[in-house]
């Protein structure tokens, strides 16, 4: 089953009557060095693919269609050690869809799809899964915020949201290792909150969704850098040698994720008070004829210093900076980080997701470059990216039905071989609207963003010198009706609504007023 069927599936359930659109774009692998760009020689080999979901709805025949849902995320596949780990970087939602909201099902799909052995589309062992919860007014739809129908979870809400869908992908996968008999799947759940002590996180979560459903998966609050029970994706047996891998060969580097911008902090740091001069030179003294002449073009002259033992000395000293921090030290210090104590809770999510099947070892599996039927080139989805974050808005049902349709759009002209956007992108005419004058091209917010990693300072500059030996995937209509584009139309029952405890004839809520009984004074 591919990923866009998969999450078609997981919508057939939702209550309502309504029709979903859902285009599905997955890029074709390619190599990546930097998810471990301080690892010692030699280094893993990565394969990166990008992943862009977009789900729109029409609540009925006659209704316009607009985006309601949106994931973007990050599959890095590593062969050496079997493992795979799934970054989901953005998920947002525009607050127009019908209630109840098709995001919490579409991301709780997605997740289950990478960690279901059965249906994973990678051939690896050992899946994780990485995010870091941060709750912002919009991530991928702009000015979504200003929809007076939309309403952001607050901080804590969003870190006990992401616990619930992942402890929902944990419960599916026991109740499909008990019906499967052939094999066996282990789950590790981690949390942490910056800044929240374990007592203090458990209540704060617990108490934003109050649930009376207990659940047998058990989470752990703190990193999985430490534990042996699942291998971590970016330590192998050749890699490491006699010594303790450092902090910058098990955390992985992440886009726009604050591990990377303290592990880059960290790494490029060689003296505790700062930057320190070098010292000066001595000059060289020449003795001629019993008189001792200092040599001034010999001083002026720069000395030829081998590049090689320079990256070398700089890799050392980045190595030697790395080791004196510990995994322990490092979680420790993430707390005083300004993303975790700008006045808003934090969390960083883990699942590592550990299975053995025998019948995946005698399988003979493609090249980890080998494009594979209904992926894109990864071109195409920064543009559509691009497009969605630069061109439109969503600030009303209007807009957000002329940004719905134009995207949708371009998508099957990029699909059908277009070479350029629809005109109407960049005009921002509205349908419907009056509108005839050109507009600017809207603008939106971004968010911090991590600068790539300082590879100048290191021995070997990570440099994917061997070209891909297969070309980019060529998308046509089949490929988009068959594996991008899918519609489903929803038709089930609404959910009852809720009703009070105890009513009167109106159907409203009794509300017992207490009087508060003042005590008598005594008689003198």
């Amino acid at each position: 089953m591919h990923l866009r069927d998969a999450l078609l599936a997981s919508l057939a359930n939702l209550p309502g009557s309504r029709e979903f659109h859902l285009h599905v774009l997955v890029s074709s692998p390619r190599k990546h060095s930097n998810l471990y760009p301080f690892a010692s020689q030699p280094r893993l080999r990565t394969y990166l693919q990008d992943i862009l979901i977009l789900l729109s709805e029409q609540a009925s025949p006659d209704a316009r269609r607009l985006f309601v849902s949106a994931i973007e995320a990050s599959v890095y596949h590593i062969p050496s050690t079997s493992s795979a780990i799934v970054y989901v970087s953005k998920v947002d939602s525009t607050g127009q869809a019908t209630t109840p909201s098709p995001t919490s099902t579409l991301a709780r799909a997605f997740l289950s799809y990478y960690a279901n052995p059965s249906t994973r589309p990678l051939p690896v062992d050992h899946l994780w899964v990485h995010l870091f919860a941060r709750a912002q007014n919009q991530y991928l739809f702009p000015n979504s915020a200003e929809f007076p129908g939309k309403k952001p979870l607050t901080d804590v809400k969003l870190c006990a949201w992401w616990k619930r869908q992942l402890t929902g992908v944990a419960e599916e996968l026991e109740l499909n290792a008990k019906a499967n008999a052939t094999g066996t799947v282990s789950t590790r759940l981690y949390y942490l909150l910056p800044g929240l002590g374990e007592l203090e996180a458990s209540h704060s979560l617990e108490n934003a969704y109050a649930s009376s459903s207990s659940s047998s998966v058990t989470w752990i609050y703190g990193h999985p850098y430490s534990q042996t029970d699942v291998p971590l994706p970016g330590v192998s047996n050749r890699n490491t040698g006699s010594a303790a891998p450092h902090i910058g060969q098990i955390i992985p580097w992440f886009d726009d994720d604050p591990k990377a911008r303290f592990i880059d902090d960290i790494a490029y740091t060689t003296e505790v008070d700062g930057v320190k001069s070098p010292e000066r030179k001595r000059p060289r003294i020449i003795e001629r004829s019993g008189s001792r002449v200092v040599d001034e073009e010999m001083q002026d002259k720069p000395k030829v210093v081998d590049k090689k033992d320079v990256h070398s000395q700089k890799e050392e000293q980045t190595t030697k900076v790395l080791r004196k921090v510990s995994v322990s030290e490092f979680w420790e210090r993430m707390s005083f980080r300004q993303e975790c104590i700008s006045g808003a809770v934090t969390g960083f999510f883990v699942m590592a997701v550990s299975s053995n099947f025998p019948q995946a070892t005698t399988r003979s599996e493609p090249s980890p470059l080998a494009p594979q039927p209904g992926q894109v080139a990864p071109q195409l989805i920064k543009r559509v990216l691009s497009s969605l974050m630069t061109g439109h808005e969503f600030p009303s049902v209007e807009r957000a039905a002329w940004s719905t349709k134009v995207l949708e759009e371009s998508i099957r002209g990029l699909c059908d071989g277009l070479k350029t956007l629809p005109v109407a992108i960049a005009s921002g005419n509205v349908a419907g609207s009056g509108r005839t004058t050109p507009e600017p091209t809207l603008t939106c917010a971004t968010t911090p963003q991590t600068p790539p990693p300082r590879l100048i300072r290191l021995k070997h500059p990570i440099v994917d010198a061997s070209p891909n030996p297969f070309p980019e995937p060529m998308t046509s209509l089949e490929t988009y009706n068959a594996y991008i584009h899918g519609s489903l139309i929803v038709n089930n029952p609404w959910l009852p609504r809720k009703t009070p405890v105890e009513g009167g004839d109106d159907g409203k809520v009794k509300v017992t007023v207490l009087t508060v009984r003042r005590k008598k004074r005594a008689k003198p």
